[in-house]
């Protein structure tokens, strides 16, 4: 009797081993990531006691001070073929991320909110708010490798709320959407933007291109149509680079004609170990008629180009950012000590990103 119990009960624990082994081995419904990003600026042009910062791009608009950049976490649950998204930030780049929202009264913290439902393998319907699909930087700071960001980021779409539906077809994938007028939680029924994507990605994923464009009415029933190309390529486990140009055309409400902003970018990327990088990042951004005022910030009315130079030491999930820049101008929009306007400024950022 005695043996027989010791082996029920070895057969049991046998049995109960292997439940847990296969609970251990299930995929769990909710994924949950985030992460934290702080950063030091000094501009050494130091315009002392004027609250001029000489800077005209996103995130980053400090001078001598330690600043957060943004505690986020993103929370993503899936049950069959449906997944809810909510991704919150808290901080300087969330609150300018969802700038137009302060008016609406519908708060900063929610960078992304959206549902997702795959019909097939390869066919995927999307419906909320989600970061754009335009450009080569993202708001996720230790998703970037500079920490400043690019003037076409800046003056470019942030996010879109909206419906899109994504195809994938081996090495291609397209994507399609209606969405309110850019960086619009909320807008009538009448101004929508039409979304579009073409993407390529090679065999081994060495070469990948995306093809983006937006284009509709803002909420001013200004015109806007945006083409975006975004290149990357991977030469070697040690280097990589990157290419984002893009135009952005408006025609003013009541206009026959109108006129454009346009940038391009190069992303130089060396690793010559794990826990090092580079990234050179050479931009010109041309605003020489302030376009970019009417579907943004106040247009720059000028050209600009910026060269960045970005540390990247890794400690595992934590990275130091040491950072250099210099942005010059055809025109004097910077300023020197006291009140002198000038042609070019250079800058330096000490940053540090963790994610989980």
């Amino acid at each position: 009797m005695l043996r027989k119990i010791s082996s029920l009960a070895m057969f049991s624990m046998v049995l109960g081993s292997y439940v847990k082994a296969q609970d251990s081995t299930k995929k769990s419904p909710l994924v949950i990531t985030g992460s934290v990003d702080a950063y030091y600026r000094y501009n050494f042009h130091n315009a002392k006691d004027s609250g001029i910062t000489n800077n005209y791009t996103s995130f980053t608009n400090s001078h001598n001070s330690f600043e957060l950049g943004m505690a986020s976490v993103r929370a993503d649950y899936t049950t069959g073929k449906v997944t809810g998204t909510l991704d919150l930030g808290f901080g300087r780049r969330a609150e300018e991320f969802s700038y137009n929202e302060k008016a609406t009264g519908l708060g900063t913290a929610i960078k992304q909110a959206y549902i997702s439902v795959a019909a097939t393998d390869k066919l995927k319907f999307t419906m909320g708010k989600w970061a754009t699909h335009i450009g080569y930087e993202v708001v996720d700071a230790y998703m970037n490798r500079n920490y400043s960001m690019s003037y076409m980021f800046s003056f470019g779409p942030f996010f879109h709320t909206g419906l899109k539906a994504e195809y994938t077809a081996g090495k291609f994938g397209f994507m399609l959407g209606v969405a309110n007028p850019t960086d619009n939680v909320t807008a009538s029924f009448s101004k929508k933007m039409a979304l579009a994507q073409a993407s390529y990605t090679s065999e081994g994923g060495s070469l990948k291109a995306f093809l983006n464009y937006q284009g509709g009415k803002d909420l001013a029933e200004n015109t806007v149509n945006q083409v975006d190309l975004v290149v990357n390529g991977t030469l070697s486990d040690k280097f990589s680079i990157g290419y984002n140009g893009t135009v952005q055309s408006v025609k003013p409400n009541g206009k026959s004609s109108g006129d454009s902003w346009w940038g391009s970018a190069i992303y130089l990327n060396a690793d010559p170990s794990k826990t090092f990088g580079l990234t050179l990042r050479g931009e010109y951004f041309d605003d020489k008629n302030a376009v970019s005022g009417f579907s943004s910030a106040a247009g720059l009315g000028t050209s600009v180009i910026a060269a960045t130079l970005s540390g990247n030491i890794h400690i595992e999930n934590l990275t130091i950012i040491p950072e250099f820049r210099l942005d010059s101008s055809k025109d004097p929009i910077f300023t020197k000590n006291p009140n002198e306007g000038v042609k070019s400024t250079g800058t330096f950022i000490l940053a540090a990103t963790w994610h989980f």
